[in-house]
């Protein structure tokens, strides 16, 4: 691993967090890690231990016991974690500490923080994610547990599956439909405790990651209180989606370690052990075909520090951590495989290391989101034009050519779809439209507009005129919204709220105006 002062990513107080957090794998987890395997169990008292190192609480706020720290301690964490020597304790505390508890940090109450967050950050308390269902993994959209309101409490009823942390989790944040006609739109996030009455859980046998449990839970008529609720009602989509792009450059960055320490055990082992009177690291073949895995791997590493400070300045990186996940995922696997062969029969008995090395790498293209799911987010983006989290342009004044009442009435937000389109032609941006011909159809239940630009000039008809270049389908509710920043185009799109034939097209349109007040 290159030395962190070299990265200008890293300072000397990461490198010496990134020293205190190798230590405390390698000396006080590593050693249990054949027994904690075996068991089938992370015991409570390495999760409080990890509390007390400050581990739980990286990006945790410093009013609830967290260090509020930047994401580059983060990054150093997670990459020294897999020195722990064991693939499910690498999962589980990604999970409880930097994805379970995020939605509580960001959108939820004092009281959820005081009640969820802070015992979080200390490992007095385990927190687990409810998100993927038995028909429902990846398409988020399509869950089916149900929370519905009575008198001041939600009654939840449904299943969930996959969920690390889930049988012995103190409390789960479960992904709820509160809306069953809204889509995503109508999702929330609640918090239950495992004990409350209707809760039971069971654990899967997997093939790798023994250390953690993974579980298969059912809620049976469970009642929370309404307080339980994270953030805003039906608004647990996005919080999700947020989620999702921190959670997949962690899955990034724990596979570089994992490769890391892959190659490292691999080359100790090969510059022992010998073949027709040399040891085998000195055979070319063999490491040339090292040489190539270490260079692929200082790529995908510097893939995910750039992403990383696309985190840390705020820039949405949907694309970049999907990219992150795909690459480091998909070499871990690759890695670990090659890392077996060189240890050759040795590598295939559990008394080495690489037996569990391989195991525990193979569920990495199908945890937080499989390969499959990563290249088609980046086929939207680079293929289809899909700009997801793209930051909203910040408000522009600027006058009209002429004075035109429908120009004022822009200014303040149209409340009806003919205002909105009649405005158009005064919020026309000619130095956005140079040369620019094109035509949109747009449909509503009930109403239909065409609009054409041509250069400087915009024409705005009610109903469907000519050969479109683009047709934009939605009701009007939710076309307003996105109009006055209520609604998120990337979210809308992804969604299904609004059908877009061509968004290359609907992206140039949509710089050819400027936007109404907010």
């Amino acid at each position: 691993m290159p030395v962190p002062a070299r990265s200008v990513y890293f300072c000397e107080d990461h490198a010496m967090f990134r020293e205190t957090a190798r230590k405390f794998m390698e000396q006080e987890v590593a050693p249990h890690a054949d027994a904690w395997e075996a068991e089938r169990r992370i015991p409570r008292a390495i999760w409080q231990r990890m509390g007390e190192m400050g581990f739980l609480g990286l990006v945790g706020p410093e009013s609830h016991g967290g260090m509020d720290a930047d994401v580059f301690f983060s990054i150093a964490f997670l990459e020294e974690l897999p020195r722990s020597r064991m693939g499910g304790f690498t999962a589980a505390v990604t999970v409880h500490g930097f994805i379970a508890t995020n939605a509580i940090r960001d959108h939820g109450t004092d009281d959820l923080k005081q009640r969820y967050l802070a015992p979080s950050i200390t490992g007095e308390k385990l927190a687990a994610i409810c998100i993927s269902e038995p028909d429902a993994g990846s398409d988020v959209a399509a869950l089916r547990t149900s929370a519905v309101r009575d008198g001041d409490h939600w009654v939840i009823n449904g299943a969930k599956t996959w969920i690390t942390n889930g049988v012995y989790a103190d409390f789960h944040v479960v992904a709820c439909k509160t809306d069953k006609d809204a889509g995503a739109g109508g999702i929330s996030l609640i918090v239950v405790d495992t004990d409350t009455p209707g809760v039971s859980s069971s654990k899967l046998n997997k093939m790798g990651w023994h250390s953690s449990d993974t579980a298969e839970i059912a809620y049976e008529n469970v009642r929370v209180p309404l307080g339980n609720l994270i953030g805003e009602e039906n608004a647990g989509f996005r919080y999700i989606m947020q989620t999702f792009a921190f959670e997949r450059l962690s899955a990034a960055t724990t596979s570089i370690g994992s490769c890391d320490l892959a190659l490292e055990e691999t080359l100790a082992y090969m510059k022992t052990r010998e073949a027709f009177g040399r040891p085998i690291a000195k055979f070319q073949a063999l490491r040339h075909r090292l040489a190539d895995m270490f260079t692929e791997v200082e790529a995908a590493r510097q893939l995910c520090y750039h992403t990383a400070w696309l985190h840390q300045n705020g820039v949405p990186a949907v694309k970049e951590s999907s990219q992150a996940k795909l690459l480091a995922s998909e070499l871990s696997k690759r890695v670990a495989d090659e890392c077996l062969q060189f240890f050759g029969g040795f590598g295939f008995v559990e008394e080495y290391p690489m037996a569990r090395f391989y195991r525990d790498a193979r569920v990495g293209t199908i945890v937080a989101g499989t390969s499959e799911i990563m290249r088609e987010i980046i086929a939207k983006v680079e293929v289809d034009g899909v700009d997801f989290g793209r930051p909203r342009e910040k408000k522009v004044h600027q006058a009209p050519a002429a004075p035109a009442p429908v120009a004022q009435a822009a200014e303040v937000a149209p409340n009806t779809v003919p205002e909105l389109f009649l405005s158009l032609p005064t919020r026309l941006r000619p130095e956005k439209t140079e040369g620019l011909r094109t035509r949109v159809h747009f449909q509503f239940p009930g109403s239909a507009w065409t609009v054409e630009i041509d250069g400087p000039l915009c024409q705005v008809q009610e109903g469907l005129h000519g050969e479109p270049a683009c047709v934009v389908q939605s009701t009007e509710e939710v076309y307003l919204d996105l109009e006055a920043g209520r609604e998120s185009p990337e979210m809308a799109f992804m969604t299904g709220k609004v059908k877009i034939s061509n968004p290359l097209v609907m992206q140039q349109f949509a710089r050819s105006f400027r936007r109404i007040a907010r």
